[in-house]
């Protein structure tokens, strides 16, 4: 039995393992009761499973007497983008995002299109867990519709982005490549880029429920990226994950750069354009961190989490912000991670600048970042983190999310796995040397 994991990210699981009807009729159920929702957007991802998923949540609303919007094959971005567009009251989004195919999930929206906060997290927990709640007279069953061309409201959205110049981009007739994992962004991402003039070379873009590669747009996953690029002569190389928040490059070199400078780019396409606050997640590259000082804008870190970083954004007021896994938070268009945003962002970039993300690549300081995880055994991350506080002594340190430590340019950040049964270990450095010195530190603590 594997676990069912539960977050601010929502719940997801192995589906017939931990998501069962019975645990997904009973945190849908608890939703509907936390948002007080009367009409509810919902959207998937590619999975095998997803259809099926979507037709039982559907049920469930409707016999509870709320009205359904759904517009089926769709990525995270999107959904939210259309809750707030189809005024509706909330938003489910099915897709497990970076995990296995075996697995899927449920993400839950409120009425501003952004997942739920932690308070809202906590009482849905509760109430999904108390099996107390009815179902009213079968007289108020809800509504069920199917969105014509949602991914078009997208795409518009994307079009329309102060900071995308769109007309330098289509003067440029970029050829690009673009590998959606067979997920959520197969269709959406190509016509995203066709309709800014490129010429878009299709890897894996059949969403036809398998993942012929790793989930995660990590380097060791996009060979076929790579190759596509190269052999095609294309410009750039856009990978996404199943649901397509996230974004990783590789340059017209061929090479995989990893998915840190996506954020990074875009971040100096928007603050050159227009100076403000910007924020990321404790486990991003201090890259933007540079590109705000260059720009003479404040920067702040929040808790790992879309949903944290959001409302850090808000409370700010930032134009920018993200995490380092791809995914790129625009305010201009909406509080989400988004691999449209971070595509069109960063092609806009490459028209002003004359180059592919290999020239940002030269003209920036490098860092080395390593992303490892680890299985806990028989351990807690409670147990560890003293352990590794101690072992830093002397560096500044954060505890908001685990436990962040920095020293002049280097940092390593412990904490648990909001979407998977580990403990992730990521570490920051000018030299790969110093960077996996700082992982091997914590992992002889673990």
């Amino acid at each position: 039995m594997s676990k069912l994991m539960r977050s601010i990210s929502g719940i997801r699981g192995i589906v017939g393992d931990t998501l069962t009807p019975q645990v997904l009729e009973s945190h849908v159920r608890a939703f509907i009761e936390i948002t007080k929702a009367k009409r509810i957007v919902i959207g998937r991802d590619s999975r095998p499973t997803g259809e099926a998923i979507v037709q039982f949540v559907a049920g469930v609303c409707r016999l509870a007497g709320v009205d359904v919007v759904d517009v089926g094959l769709s990525t995270t971005p999107s959904v939210e983008i259309l809750t707030t567009e189809f005024k509706a009251d909330a938003g489910i989004i099915i897709t497990a995002s970076h995990n296995p195919l075996e697995w899927n999930a449920l993400k839950f929206l409120n009425n501003k299109g952004l997942f739920l906060g932690p308070d809202d997290v906590k009482k849905l927990f509760e109430l999904a867990d108390a099996h107390t709640l009815q179902y009213p007279d079968y007289r108020t069953m809800g509504k069920y519709e199917v969105a014509p061309d949602a991914d078009g409201v997208h795409i518009d959205g994307t079009l329309k982005i102060p900071f995308v110049d769109v007309e330098a981009i289509r003067a440029k007739k970029f050829k690009v490549a673009v590998d959606a994992v067979n997920g959520a962004g197969s269709y959406i991402v190509p016509r995203l880029l066709e309709n800014l003039g490129c010429e878009v070379v299709r890897v894996h873009c059949e969403p036809d429920g398998t993942f012929p590669r790793g989930a995660e747009p990590i380097p060791e996953h996009l060979g076929d990226l790579r190759e596509a690029v190269k052999a095609n002569g294309c410009a750039v190389g856009f990978a996404v994950d199943p649901d397509a928040d996230r974004c990783a490059l590789v340059s017209g070199e061929g090479k995989s750069i990893g998915e840190e400078y996506t954020l990074a780019i875009a971040m100096e396409e928007v603050l050159s354009q227009k100076k403000g606050p910007v924020c990321v997640n404790l486990s991003t590259s201090r890259m933007n961190e540079d590109v705000a000082a260059k720009y003479g804008c404040e920067f702040s870190r929040a808790k790992v989490g879309e949903i944290n970083v959001s409302l850090q954004m808000i409370e700010k007021g930032c134009v920018i912000g993200g995490e380092g896994n791809g995914g790129v938070i625009l305010p201009a268009l909406h509080y989400g991670r988004d691999s449209l945003v971070a595509a069109a962002l960063v092609l806009s970039w490459m028209a002003h600048h004359d180059g592919g993300p290999e020239k940002f690549v030269a003209e920036n300081p490098a860092y080395v970042m390593p992303k490892k995880k680890f299985e806990l055994g028989n351990k807690s991350v409670a147990e560890i983190l003293p352990l590794v506080r101690k072992e830093f002594e002397g560096w500044t340190d954060d505890d908001r999310d685990g436990l962040w430590l920095g020293k002049e340019r280097s940092w390593v950040h412990v904490r648990a796995s909001n979407t998977e049964p580990v403990i992730r270990v990521i570490a920051e450095a000018p030299t790969a040397e110093e960077a996996e010195a700082l992982c091997a530190k914590v992992e002889r603590l673990i």
